[in-house]
């Protein structure tokens, strides 16, 4: 499963409401670190198929759900788990790094 691109209008029923545990992605077209980490998540989404589903949110595009999680700078990853943020972070983190975050967190 790839990562599920997220809008301001699915982001309560994609993330909110999910069965399993969300890590979100919040990202901009135009940010470095986001487009590092990208293809890490992908891969990640195929690694926990079933178990954690990862969307991304393009902040440019969706302003409104960046603001009510208080997103100040990008990349900001949040896992969800029964609708409640259980863990965050900022910033680029390479693969092996983001996967024992996701872990640890669910």
């Amino acid at each position: 499963m790839a990562t599920v691109a997220v809008t301001d209008d699915t982001f309560t029923t994609e993330v909110k409401e999910s069965d399993i545990p969300v890590v979100v992605d919040f990202w901009a077209e135009w940010c470095g670190p986001c487009k590092q980490i990208g293809p890490a998540l992908e891969e990640l989404s195929e690694e926990f198929d079933g178990k954690v589903k990862i969307v991304k949110v393009n902040v440019d595009e969706n302003p409104n759900s960046p603001a009510q999680m208080g997103v100040r700078g990008i990349p900001a990853l949040f896992l969800f788990k029964d609708g409640q943020v259980v863990s965050n972070k900022t910033g680029a983190a390479p693969k092996a790094s983001l996967k024992g975050w996701i872990e640890e967190s669910i």
